[in-house]
């Protein structure tokens, strides 16, 4: 959600911040605000609205300072508006702070500083953290000068760190902070429970923020804080600590991506580029967990994911959890690991289940799915699983797994194996590449415990690797053969208001995503559902205004879609086909097809997302919309 960055070294901080801040701006924001210390005193500047504004104001101040904090705020205690922006500070000014998350018992700590005499001028949970600073900066000194009078000894000074310490141990809730103070302007202190923050290594120069796009443009050197960790950046060097002030012992790691990676390399916006890195991130997905020399007839499987045996081994039923788009991805998952493992699987919202899990039952496999790895509703649903059944070493133990696109991230700690999905950095808030990629971990996973359990014959097996190997070649040649007729069409509906979606079978989840991706960036109205259950109400929708797309690829329910097409054509529905046959049938029932590649209907999936993604871009880019950056949205959605 809320973009953090932090600089100390020898350059001017506020330019260094901003572009961390640009950097982040794909996380979703209403305001961004920095401070810097120079000369014994914090400057902080905010600004309302997106990071023109913060740096139309900069323009007019001269700050040299080395050091600084940044932020960009998504709202959620309090309204968009500029004295809610971070940083805050305390009464004297001499404290700032920024922060992702949210501060659950913020309204007591409110009430407590208030009585103190505390003063607040913003509506937001992060104001509490400086105050609460400056409340133990004040109660140290008191008992100094307590101390004093009595002649007694020397109380004494608690450092930045230990203050900052004893304050984040006060706090309740999933956050992450950065903390600045004029009577220590040589550092900052950083802290993190239950939301991601990172720290960047460079010569001379040290970084925090919340996730690397930010610091590859200075260093690929980075760690990551885990629950619970403190670090102190001093110009000299850094320190980590626990919460409870034990010194740690850490090592860096180096990033295995550049800063090219999240450029726009000549694309108008990040999620057009990033609908045509799929190919390239499916051939990633490829290389990384398919044998290329496995032939029919090999007895080993032809896919390694390197999980070991006992993790699927008589493994009755699987639960999947996730939000969003993994959630439509995750259906999917079902449908594969249902028709080709014959593992009864079931797909839960997360934000749901964490409040109504589902009974403990024996041998069940829990996936949780997050491209970010840093959903909140997700870890803790996974985190409320691994409690339920810790201490179970039969049947009832915890089985977990985890699906990502973000190694480094909080899912990846938390579970004891995962699956890289090798998509790469993803900026454009709505998901295209991420999405494709996490259907390949599926298709992977699917068959790999296929072959395990022998519910696949060796036939099948081979036609279905085939094809997989075949797709790339097959999206390459949509995306330069059909886009400019996707372009074309779109015009046809920027004033839409509202689409229906319609899929069967293992393309009714790709109905679900299409919608959500008209939904996220064009702000147009858009419903997904199963073809069959047009006629159970969602037909009394229809009319000469209201576009049908229905997804129609060859297999068991090909004609059952063109039958439920008909139905909406015969309510004037304008309809849109997607699917690889362009015969005297599908003329007459498409007023337009958006051709895509045969591919086998188990494949299909990751071909009829293609012209969805893109008929999504282009009517939101014909509207003139932040497609990148979608109101109201963030990319990681880090808070309940």
């Amino acid at each position: 959600m809320c973009g953090i960055v932090g600089y100390i070294g020898t350059q001017a901080a506020s330019e260094i911040l901003l572009a961390g801040l640009e950097k982040l701006e794909y996380r979703g924001y209403d305001s961004a605000g920095l401070a810097t210390i120079s000369e014994g005193q914090i400057t902080c500047v905010r600004a309302k609205g997106k990071l023109h504004n913060l740096r139309e104001k900069l323009a007019e101040i001269d700050s040299p300072a080395p050091i600084g904090i940044g932020h960009t705020r998504w709202a959620t205690h309090g309204k968009p508006e500029e004295y809610n922006a971070h940083p805050h500070l305390d009464n004297s000014g001499r404290i700032a702070v920024v922060q992702n998350g949210i501060v659950e018992n913020y309204r007591d700590l409110r009430k407590e500083l208030k009585a103190k005499g505390h003063k607040f001028v913003s509506d937001t949970d992060t104001e509490v953290i400086p105050h609460l600073i400056a409340e133990f900066f004040a109660e140290v000194k008191k008992e100094k000068e307590e101390e004093k009078e009595k002649k007694a000894e020397k109380i004494a000074d608690l450092s930045f760190l230990e203050v900052v310490s004893q304050v984040v141990n006060r706090l309740e809730g999933a956050f992450a902070i950065a903390v600045i103070c004029a009577d220590f302007p040589d550092e900052i202190i950083v802290a993190r429970q239950q939301a991601p923050l990172v720290i960047g290594f460079g010569a001379g120069e040290f970084f925090c923020a919340s996730d690397t796009p930010a610091l590859v443009s200075h260093t690929r050197t980075v760690l990551s804080l885990e629950n619970g960790e403190l670090a102190r950046l001093t110009p000299m060097g850094v320190e980590v600590y626990s919460f409870t002030g034990e010194r740690l012992k850490k090592s860096p790691r180096i990033l295995g991506w550049s800063p090219v990676l999240v450029e726009k390399q000549g694309f108008k916006h990040f999620m057009h580029k990033e609908i045509y890195e799929q190919p390239a991130v499916v051939r990633a997905c490829l290389e990384a967990y398919l044998d290329s020399e496995w032939q029919p007839g090999n007895p080993h499987s032809p896919i390694n994911l390197n999980l070991p045996k006992e993790l699927c081994a008589d493994v009755e039923q699987i639960s999947i959890l996730a939000c969003g788009t993994s959630w439509h991805a995750s259906l999917i998952g079902k449908y594969l690991l249902e028709q080709l493992a014959n593992i009864p699987t079931a797909v839960q919202y997360a934000s749901e289940y964490r409040y109504a899990p589902a009974p403990l039952t024996a041998n069940n496999l829990t996936i949780g799915v997050t491209q970010s790895g840093e959903t909140a509703d997700t870890l803790a649903a996974l985190g409320m699983e691994q409690q339920r059944r810790a201490g179970f070493t039969d049947k009832f133990r915890a089985r977990m797994l985890g699906i990502t696109n973000r190694t480094e991230s909080s899912i990846a700690h938390m579970m004891p194996h995962v699956i890289n999905t090798h998509a790469g950095i993803e900026i454009g808030v709505a998901a295209t590449k991420t999405f494709v990629t996490q259907l390949m971990a599926f298709y992977f996973l699917a068959l790999d415990l296929a072959h395990q359990r022998q519910t696949i014959s060796t036939e099948r097996l081979a036609e279905i690797i085939t094809g997989l190997r075949q797709l790339p070649a097959e999206i390459e040649k949509f995306l330069e053969i059909q886009e400019q007729y996707v372009e074309e069409l779109s015009h046809q509906f920027t004033d839409t208001q509202d689409f229906i979606f319609l899929g069967r079978g293992i393309n009714f989840p790709i109905a679900l995503e299409g919608a959500l991706k008209l939904k996220e960036i064009s702000y147009i109205h858009a419903e997904g559902y199963p073809a069959g259950e047009m006629k159970h109400g969602p037909i009394a929708l229809l009319d000469a205004k209201v576009p049908v797309v229905a997804i129609a690829m060859p297999g068991s329910v090909y004609e059952k879609v063109l039958s439920n097409a008909q139905e909406a054509k015969a309510r004037d529905a304008r309809l849109i086909g997607v699917t690889p046959k362009q015969g005297v049938a599908e003329a007459e029932i498409f007023d337009h097809v958006l051709p895509v590649p045969l591919v086998d209907e188990l494949l299909s999936p990751i071909v009829t997302v293609i012209p969805l993604q893109l008929l999504a871009y282009h009517i939101a880019a014909r509207r003139g919309l932040d497609v990148d950056q979608p109101r109201n949205l963030a990319k990681s959605v880090t808070v309940e």
